[in-house]
């Protein structure tokens, strides 16, 4: 488990491995065992499996995309060639089931894109090779196929006609030129941004076609009507297509040519459709009437679920494992026939050359790197906010230093004046690289889809590098000139305009050097927390070492070569020759022999010479140029970081079928055990008799609950009028999404709430639980019969979010327990609490993974299936009367989809009102619903009633419209019923199913039992309690810091780097200052050791404040489902939030002070040491409180980090070093009183040498200088430290408020 000791325990025997001291301990695991087979052209061929089968590995390896860390043994051939005699990467595509975007990019462009890419590839020759076929067989080819065929074999017209022709055939026409969107830019749906996933290799030309998991998110029509348009383009076009599916509607089944079955790494049958159920026949196993044959393909090698399908009643069952039912295929007729073409390879002279990619990219490599730079010129112009932002916040950073060493403050008398030049120019250059620091963020957002498009070869790595940095070029003109036109003239640098220019071209270098190297951490860190701690310590050596902040001839002998590889060093010593060997400082000061200008740049350690102009600018160029061959070459060569480690089950693999999610070193299995008539004991209550134990259907719980109703009359929801509606003409205010829908729920049925896309199910859903932040709700909704306070409801209700939201760093086990501890009543004590959670556990079959850690979503942890049975179990452990569920089965396949169900099922069964929404059902799910409510679009009902037997009732209704079509035998019933009731049929038909469900006897029958709930029972009670949460204040903050406690711990990615970090700073600043805390002879001596305290402070704060926001977005997005939920006031979790940070950055300020006061050798005395850690530690603590509130206020993490680092600049100005509070002009000064950053240093530097009385070489003592220059005084020390405290606490309160009152969730 990770956790932030095994980071350096893990560590360290990675050292031990590498030195090949320590045995490797990972484990090898097979993924797919010997399988062997054939994929042949004009057939589309459906890949069936459970989760962790080996379906994704499998299909990887037929695309030739099989991880090299993986080891592996066969061949694969196309034709006879094996993958070394082409280019499988174009002649194949690979379509997973991840769907990687550039949110800021349209569909159509994206799409286009891709075509632009991959260019026409062979079909020019497959038409020449077309047509000679079509003459010698004399055949006249369809006009219409024949000119959509040359059209787009046309080369240059080819992008534009296949882009229309995709959008097309998925049903991608109407949100083609909207934004496919992501977190921060509002964009399509999950299920069109499937779609467009998909359409990204079917615009390209490659011949095979393997598409991993391509329906998750979508309807079963929809999913019918894209894998429909499939199969007609690969009988045409004699393309080969492998699709992999979840959960395969009967009639999308029955679309596909072949089947392959593959379970545990094995494939149980590969052949035509029309036998597969043939072959499990011969081995004893039937598929029921009304049970899709796709479901029973996927549950008949499950051991949990195989022997309900046993059918040869004359002989006992006995469980058939995959190897037996491999070993029995290779004996079926379909086996022996594939194995003896098998046996005879293909002919390589039967293969067309035009078959198989020979060349590695589609179009000329010039043509690629056009594509990539208008690319590039799209998201600048897409971005445009955010470079307009870092602009003006220069432009602003630039007035402020300009208004802070302004020129008529500024003096050219002595060395002295000559320092607050050198720091106004030293804060220029760290305002650029400062201010490009956002380019590692946006290459970081941009490498998961290179790596997708690298990998499938849309264009070279160069092509991305080049363009990325061209486009660049402008922008750095823009940002000098913010800086340079308002700087120079304004602070009074030398009045000669060729120097003006030399500055200004220099800043355009620095800032092209700036982003080259920002460019290039992101590319070898590949992940915000890794970049950003790279960055910060590339910075921290940079700043260091660039001469300024310690000079030159103090620069110890062991970092020197830092300094002359230090980029900034080359910019800082050319800003300042250019500056001081101008005319405005070549006036001879008073006892000397040199010009003043000359005595400034020797006094800081810089070489006096007009060359070192171009040396710097020399210098900048050239790692401008190594930055991007690096760049380069990071981007060609390394790979994502990070897989997906999931939970491998304690029980051995042969008991139970694996599932979840695959990784190359480990599978994902869980094997929760279902027990056929589990027996729930009911304690004794005040309503009921003895104890007794039950095995009926309505199952008692531990814990008792009281049974609500909830009826809704006449609701109506209605929000104001989007503006693009109102753009198009909309006249009316209010747009209503819900209209009129009236109904109820009942204990102990389990309801459907059905309808198409956009019908508005989960809003419908979302009014009925109180969970909308905004709109108008309308309507009568009571529980019991008495009216819905929100305040009381949530108590008692149960919401399970589509989106399975929870804490990845806790396991399945504590998960639950911080629930119940929260939401469960005072009155129940700890014993009676936690046998309640085992009974849940229970209950949703979570026994097997109680250590698991959940982890997160599509990285590492629980799968799919897993964590919509934790979310159920989350609410369950609340001891809800009413649970709503939103898509339990969304994503999952057939059989995770039975598992989910049954835990829900089982929830039912306890007697509590239970309503899903559910997205097209398989027969099996649907018909396992008591009841359902079905919108149409437009939120109006047109059915709420039982489902029968069989579905009988809502047939019944249906077929009784005139006009509506009969159900098929066997037919799926929710098909059908979305089918018959869809707009296209009421324009079919000319009737409004809303209206004619208003005029039945159903909705009358409906009508009046609203009314009997409506009123409540005799004897019975609203609801009411006494306190708005079920626990205490301290209660609330002691789970809250339990859980925050084990997240912390289990962080090493956090909490362990930060420490690793600043060990290592520590170390490096510590061997950089050697000693110069003892020798403190010299006024640079002080600026040196003050040099090492600012560096290190601002450096881990800033590095402290930027990783915590990650922590405080993930954990603010979790809050708001909890606090939803009622579970704490949003004061207990955000103080528990700033207490837990503590301890860590106890430690971290305790080894910090530790390493850099012995090295740098500051005076050893406890009262100056522990003066010394204080400054440091509550530095720390202030610097992550403000990270903390800072992303409390802004609605995203990008948002949070542009707001940060403003303030960021602003503290670097007003800290005192680059321009002491005495030479501060009147008017800025109290800008230094509220700078925390200007107190640590005041106080750090007090509190070592504020008393010291050693003369240095001014004549005057360390304190007098300090007094004199610096404005410090030793008796102000106890003002600094109560005042570094205050900002820490006034931090830490406003984000604790801001969490309270702020909310960025809208519903």
């Amino acid at each position: 488990m990770p956790t932030f000791s095994n980071f350096f325990v893990n560590i360290f025997e990675g050292l031990l491995g590498f030195l090949h001291i320590l045995s490797n301990k990972k484990q090898q695991f097979c993924i797919l065992k010997n399988i062997s087979g054939i994929i042949k052209p004009s057939r589309m061929t459906l890949l069936l499996g459970p989760p962790s089968s080996g379906k994704t590995t499998f299909l990887l390896a037929l695309a030739g995309k099989l991880d090299s860390e993986l080891k592996s043994s066969g061949t694969v051939t196309y034709n006879g060639h094996e993958m070394n005699e082409f280019v499988p990467q174009r002649t194949a595509a690979y379509i997973s089931q991840h769907d990687t975007h550039i949110g800021e990019m349209t569909v159509r462009e994206t799409l286009a894109f891709s075509a632009r890419c991959q260019g026409v590839g062979y079909l020019p020759e497959m038409l020449a090779e077309l047509s000679r076929r079509e003459k010698a067989a004399n055949i006249k080819p369809d006009p219409d196929i024949d000119l959509f065929m040359k059209a787009a074999a046309c080369e240059g017209q080819e992008e534009n006609l296949i882009t229309d022709y995709v959008l097309k055939i998925l049903g991608l026409e109407e949100c083609a030129n909207t934004m496919v969107g992501n977190e921060v830019v509002r964009g399509i749906s999950g299920g069109q941004k499937k779609r467009v996933t998909t359409g990204e290799m079917l615009v390209g030309p490659a011949r095979a076609l393997f598409m991993d998991e391509i329906s998750t998110g979508l309807d079963s029509s929809t999913t019918f009507q894209i894998v429909k348009s499939i199969r007609q383009s690969t009988h045409i076009l004699d393309a080969t297509t492998v699709i992999s599916l979840l959960q395969p509607a009967p009639e999308t089944f029955e679309l596909f040519d072949d089947i392959v079955l593959l379970s545990e790494g094995q494939i149980v049958y590969q052949g035509p459709r029309e036998h597969v159920v043939e072959f499990f026949e011969s081995m004893g196993f039937q598929c029921p009437k009304r049970k899709g044959v796709a479901d029973f393909l996927q549950e008949v090698t499950s051991k949990k679920d195989q022997e309900q399908y046993w059918s040869l009643k004359d002989r006992p069952y006995a469980f058939v494992t995959v190897k037996e039912f491999a070993e029995a295929f290779q004996s079926f007729h379909v086996g022996k026939s594939i194995g003896e073409e098998l046996a005879s390879p293909f002919d390589k002279s039967n293969s067309h050359p035009a078959a198989l990619a020979t060349e590695k990219y589609g179009v000329e490599r010039k043509q690629l790197f056009k594509a990539c730079v208008a690319r590039e010129v799209l998201l600048l112009r897409r971005k445009a906010f955010i470079f307009v932002f870092k602009i003006f916040q220069l432009f602003v950073m630039a007035v402020i230093g300009t208004s802070v060493f302004f020129r008529t403050k500024m003096h050219r008398d002595n060395v002295t004046d000559g320092g607050i030049y050198m720091g106004a120019l030293f804060f220029g250059v760290s305002s650029i690289l400062f201010n490009s620091m956002q380019e590692m963020f946006l290459v970081i957002a941009k490498l998961p889809v290179f790596y997708k498009q690298r990998d499938f070869l849309f264009y070279p790595s160069w092509a991305f590098s080049l363009s990325t940095w061209i486009v660049k070029i402008p922008f750095s003109f823009l940002e000098a000139a913010a800086l340079v036109f308002v700087t120079y003239y304004g602070i009074g640098y030398d009045h000669d305009v060729t120097r003006f220019i030399k500055q200004y071209f220099l800043a355009v270098i620095l800032s092209q050097m700036a982003f080259s190297l920002f460019r290039t951490i992101g590319a070898i860190g590949r992940e915000t927390t890794v970049a950003f701690t790279l960055g910060a310590f590339v910075l921290c050596v940079l700043f260091g070492l660039s001469g300024f902040v310690i000079s030159r001839d103090y620069i110890k002998k062991w970092w020197i070569w830092g300094y002359w590889a230090s980029p900034m060093m080359y910019g800082q010593n050319a800003i300042v020759v250019n500056e001081f060997l101008g005319k405005s400082w070549s006036h001879i000061g008073p006892n000397s022999t040199q010009s003043l200008g000359v005595e400034v740049l020797k006094a800081h350690g810089v070489f006096p010479h007009d060359y070192w102009y171009w040396i710097g600018v020399g210098g900048l160029i050239g790692y401008v140029c190594l930055f991007t061959i690096i760049f380069t070459i990071a981007l060609t060569f390394l790979r994502p970081l990070g897989k997906g480690k999931a939970n491998v089950s304690e029980e051995p693999q042969s008991d139970l079928p694996p599932r979840g999610r695959l990784t190359t070193e480990l599978i994902n299995t869980e094997n929760s055990q279902q027990l056929d008539q589990p027996a729930y004991i009911v304690l004794k209550t005040e309503t009921e008799g003895n104890i007794t134990a039950s095995t009926s259907r309505k199952r008692g719980m531990v814990l008792p609950f009281q049974p609500h109703s909830l009826t809704f009359d006449q609701m109506t929801y209605s929000i104001d009028m989007p503006q693009e509606m109102t753009n198009r003409g909309v006249l009316e205010d209010r747009l209503v999404l819900i209209k009129g829908v009236s109904g109820s729920f009942r204990p102990g049925i389990l309801t459907a709430l059905m309808g198409v896309t956009g019908a508005g199910k989960t809003t419908l859903m979302d009014v009925l639980a109180g969970r909308k932040t905004g709109g108008k709700i309308e309507g009568d909704l009571r529980i019991s019969g008495y009216p819905k306070k929100q305040e009381t409801f949530a108590r008692v209700s149960g919401y399970c979010e589509q989106t399975d939201i929870h804490s990845p760093h806790v396991t399945v086990h504590e998960s639950l327990i911080y629930s119940a501890w929260l939401r469960l009543p005072v009155e129940v004590d700890v014993d009676t609490r936690m046998m309640f959670v085992e009974q849940v556990m229970e209950l949703v079959e979570l026994n097997d993974l109680r250590q698991a850690l959940v982890g997160l979503p599509g990285v590492n942890g629980l799968s799919t299936e897993q964590r919509k049975r934790l979310t159920i179990a989350v609410e369950l452990v609340a001891n809800p009367s009413i649970v709503f569920m939103d898509e339990p089965t969304s994503g999952l396949d057939a059989r995770a989809a039975a598992i989910v169900m049954r835990a829900v099922r089982n929830t039912v069964d306890t007697g509590r009102t239970v309503v899903c929404t559910i997205h097209q059902p398989s027969i099996d799910i649907f018909e396992s619903f008591d009841e359902l409510l079905l919108l149409k679009r437009g939120g109006q009902e047109i059915y709420v009633g039982p489902l029968g037997t069989h579905s009988s009732l809502l047939i019944d209704y249906f077929q009784g419209i005139k006009g509506v079509s009969k159900i098929k035998d066997g037919y799926n019933p929710a098909t059908w019923m979305m089918e018959v009731s869809c707009s296209a049929q009421e324009v079919a038909l000319g009737v409004d199913f809303a209206t004619l469900y208003k005029n039945s006897n159903l909705y009358e029958r409906n009508k009046e039992l609203i009314k009997e709930l409506s009123t409540p029972a005799s004897g019975s009670r609203d609801l009411y309690f006494p306190s708005k949460y079920p626990q205490s204040f301290a209660t609330q903050f002691g789970a809250c810091l339990w859980k925050q406690n084990l997240s912390y711990w289990r962080n090493p990615s956090y909490t362990a780097v930060n420490l690793l970090f600043t060990t290592i700073i520590a170390l490096m600043i510590g061997t950089m200052f050697w000693n110069l805390g003892q020798n403190v002879k010299k006024r640079q001596d002080l600026m040196n050791v003050m040099g090492s305290m600012y560096v290190s402070v601002y450096f881990l704060g800033v590095k402290n404040s930027s990783a915590v926001q990650a922590v405080v977005a993930i954990e603010r997005t979790i809050s708001y489902r909890e606090r939803a939920a009622g579970m704490y006031s949003a004061l207990s979790h955000a103080f528990a939030q700033v207490v837990i940070e503590i301890p860590y950055l106890f430690v971290q300020a305790t080894i910090y002070t530790i390493l850099t006061y012995a090295m740098i050798g500051y005076d050893w005395t406890a009262t100056k040491f522990l003066w010394q850690f204080f400054f440091m530690f509550f530095t720390l603590l202030y610097f992550t409180f403000y990270g903390m509130m800072v992303m409390a206020v802004s609605p995203n993490y990008p948002i949070a980090s542009l707001i940060a680092s403003t303030f960021y600049g602003l503290w670097n100005i007003f800290s005192g070093f680059l321009i002491p509070r005495t030479r501060i002009p009147i008017w800025w000064r109290w800008f230094y009183w509220v700078c925390p950053v200007a107190w640590t240093l005041y106080g750090s530097i007090v509190a070592q040498y504020g008393d010291v009385q050693n003369e240095i070489e001014s004549g005057e003592t360390v304190e007098e200088f300090l007094r004199s220059y610096m404005g410090f005084r030793h008796d102000f020390l106890g003002v600094a430290a109560t005042v570094v405290v205050c900002f820490g606490v006034f931090f830490a309160l406003v984000f604790a408020f801001s969490m309270k009152n702020i909310n960025y969730l809208k519903r």
